[in-house]
């Protein structure tokens, strides 16, 4: 199983962290599925236990040590589930990201960058796969690498196809800072723009952070499923 999985210590990952997964993979897996890749997260402070993220030719999975990584959380979603991929570019690592068919919005962030590229491209196949079922049965081919200008001011767009329905790679951004719009409770639709004219990805931005606002108890249930509700609705 480890020489296996040697093939994915070509990108930076962390050798402890992979050995972690792979040696909770072999309980893990299902009959017929395949591991494609495995992305380890590298913050800018030393992380003894990273979170991880494995792709396998049936789902995503998401490795999250606990209990000083005595212990280990999984959470997977199988791939006719996801909706839509992302990938963005930050200055410290990649963000990538996934929202399902039941609008739920994923992301695992401080991936490296040629990771970060090679699970988008490996996430890309598998939709792929599911939008044209006749070419299923033919082997997955190694995953490459998607050629990319380096360090340019110009933003690089990679379009998915229609079962994707859209995800970009944008280029590193000046700074990287997390914020929260203001919420207006009555309606989320008021600011300086108006949710008709902002792009697929800034909605897609806006709708996590009104996720973020739930999870932290800052807005109520019926707040969140009603911004959720009128954001969907120009995507």
């Amino acid at each position: 199983m480890k020489e296996q999985f040697k093939k994915f210590l070509n990108e930076e990952q962390d050798p402890k962290a992979i050995e972690k997964i792979t040696s909770k993979l072999n309980d893990l897996l299902m009959k017929g599925e395949e591991v494609g890749y495995i992305a380890v997260q590298k913050k800018p402070a030393i992380t003894v236990f990273p979170d991880s993220i494995v792709l396998t030719n049936k789902r995503i999975i998401i490795c999250k040590p606990k209990n000083l990584g005595l212990s280990m959380d999984f959470t997977d979603y199988t791939w006719d589930d996801i909706a839509s991929t992302f990938v963005k570019e930050n200055i410290l690592g990649s963000e990538f990201s996934f929202g399902t068919k039941t609008d739920l919005a994923v992301s695992i962030d401080y991936i490296p960058k040629i990771q970060a590229r090679k699970i988008y491209t490996y996430a890309k196949e598998q939709l792929d796969l599911l939008k044209n079922p006749v070419s299923a049965g033919t082997p997955v081919q190694e995953v490459a690498e998607p050629v990319f200008e380096e360090e340019t001011d110009e933003v690089e767009e990679v379009e998915t196809e229609e079962v994707t329905n859209f995800a970009e790679i944008l280029p590193a951004a000046p700074v990287y800072t997390e914020t929260f719009e203001p919420i207006q409770p009555a309606q989320p639709s008021t600011g300086d723009r108006k949710l008709s004219e902002l792009s697929k990805e800034e909605l897609f931005d806006k709708l996590q952070n009104y996720k973020k606002l739930l999870d932290n108890g800052l807005i109520m249930q019926g707040e969140y499923d009603a911004y959720k509700k009128e954001i969907l609705s120009y995507m």
